[in-house]
């Protein structure tokens, strides 16, 4: 389903508690990575969130998960038809985890997908969630696209990392850093289309969730399963999915991304020629800048430098404090 439509039925997934002791309540919001693409189980699809769900409470307490997340879902979208639903909710967690849709996209507007982002996570903590969050790798690399149409998609999602990791440090978000070569050169993470995790995948990213919640206190429970119960996909499974929904998403993607990623892959390819590639990635360190900057709050010291290009350079470990989820 395109994030355009109406958002479809919220799947729920409830917990018993002990009576008396109100449930656990976490809210994901994003695309189809937290939507459970690439993760099927029988009548629909699971994910890392519902994973990380059934793992958060201990056995007293019940846990309430909703999962607002759409499929092609873009920062405008979450801020605009997730974001308040979720609010509502009043959950304890919420997750906010998008970006990689926009960087796709020949709409790609750094400062716009901050100032949205910004949006969403205050709402989010002023209903009071503690919000975990992940920066991702660039999708370039995954699918393993030559250097001219790579590093233009590299530089974008390495300046959507950098805005998450600033805003994940600005909100005491449980952030997990996701962006490291390991995520890109593990097969078994990701699933026939190469753009969103396997089972395996989906498992891994619940149980580092659960390992940053666990050590601040904020879960209970045992941690996810990192043994996946489906093989994982296989050279025919590749084929099929070009075949079948990959061709669709191609053609897709034909008339949006492919002619401005093969415009930017040409000025990527004049500027190496000219030995002036540098200034592209100042050109892009300038717009992440003006980015921050129309989040920073007034007054705020600005943030720690931040590299954007073929890696995200964070600043460090993110400082998350306890917090209570009681009530």
């Amino acid at each position: 389903m395109n994030a355009a439509s109406m958002l479809p039925g919220i799947p729920e997934q409830r917990t018993p508690a002990t009576p008396g002791l109100a449930p656990l309540r976490f809210a994901a919001l994003g695309d189809s990575f937290t939507e459970g693409v690439g993760d099927p189980v029988p009548g629909g699809r699971r994910g890392w969130a519902a994973l990380l769900a059934d793992s958060v409470p201990d056995g007293r307490r019940g846990v309430e998960f909703r999962n607002f997340a759409v499929s092609g879902a873009q920062s405008g979208d979450v801020l605009d038809r997730q974001a308040a639903a979720a609010a509502a909710f009043r959950p304890h967690l919420a997750s906010v985890v998008v970006g990689v849709n926009d960087t796709l996209r020949r709409t790609f507007d750094i400062r716009l997908l901050a100032r949205r982002l910004d949006e969403v996570c205050a709402l989010l903590t002023r209903s009071g969630a503690v919000l975990l969050t992940a920066c991702l790798p660039d999708p370039g690399a995954v699918l393993g696209l030559p250097a001219p149409l790579g590093r233009p998609l590299a530089r974008r999602q390495g300046a959507v990392n950098a805005v998450v990791h600033v805003l994940s440090e600005r909100y005491d978000a449980v952030h997990l850093h996701m962006a490291d070569q390991a995520w890109v050169c593990d097969r078994s993470l990701w699933s026939a289309d190469r753009l969103h995790p396997a089972e395996h995948g989906h498992r891994t990213v619940a149980a580092g969730f659960h390992e940053l919640l666990a050590a601040r206190g904020l879960a209970l429970g045992p941690a996810p399963g990192l043994e996946p119960q489906q093989p994982p996909p296989s050279r025919a499974d590749n084929w099929l999915w070009l075949a079948t929904a990959g061709t669709g998403w191609l053609a897709r993607r034909s008339t949006d991304l492919l002619p401005q990623l093969l415009c930017l892959a040409a000025v990527e390819v004049r500027h190496r020629v000219c030995g002036t590639d540098e200034r592209l990635d100042r050109q892009a360190e300038a717009a992440l800048r003006n980015a921050l900057d129309a989040v920073q709050p007034a007054g705020a010291p600005p943030p720690a430098a931040l590299r954007t290009g073929e890696r995200t350079v964070a600043s460090g470990p993110l400082s998350v404090p306890r917090v209570s989820m009681e009530g």
